[in-house]
């Protein structure tokens, strides 16, 4: 699948340094519980070595509405993408595109958080679930692309943060 970069890129973030710029203010009850519930996930990759980045991103997608991030990745390392939405009951999926805008072939996990249905089990349907992660060893150094879907029908606040190793 190709992402027509100009028409459909919703929102565009450059990451650099691991900085992950913000709209400088302070943060609502449900942008925290974003982050809250993409921390417990992310939390799984740091027992497998991972270090998570500084920063995160956070935003609120339209029904259907997706965002991309631009990240700068090295070969040689490997990284983790994980986000997720305040709301267990909202759901979110996640890919990972070159600078050419085409998806490159990631390691998929998917889970509900702890207050959802699934209890926090994996599942393996990922558009159903309100967390979600992509893992990516690139094999050349340069920009990529992180797009986060809403697959819901209503608007969901997400957080995405990434790890590497």
């Amino acid at each position: 699948m190709k992402i027509p970069l100009l028409r459909t890129i919703t929102l565009v973030i450059t990451i650099c340094c691991g900085a992950m710029p913000g709209r400088g203010d302070v943060a609502t009850d449900t942008e925290t519980a974003a982050h809250r519930s993409v921390l417990d996930l992310a939390g799984a990759f740091t027992n497998d070595g991972f270090k998570m980045r500084d920063g995160a991103y956070t935003s609120t997608l339209k029904a259907g509405e997706s965002a991309v991030v631009e990240v700068n990745l090295y070969s040689g390392n490997q990284y983790w993408f994980a986000v997720s939405t305040a709301d267990a009951k909202s759901a979110v999926s996640i890919g990972v595109y070159n600078e050419a805008g085409n998806m490159v072939k990631s390691e998929p996990f998917a889970s509900r958080a702890a207050d959802g249905a699934k209890d926090g089990a994996m599942d393996t349907d990922a558009a159903s679930t309100n967390r979600a992660a992509a893992g990516f060893a690139p094999e050349a150094s340069g920009p990529y692309y992180i797009k986060i879907t809403n697959t819901t029908g209503v608007p969901a606040t997400c957080c995405l943060i990434y790890s590497y190793k």
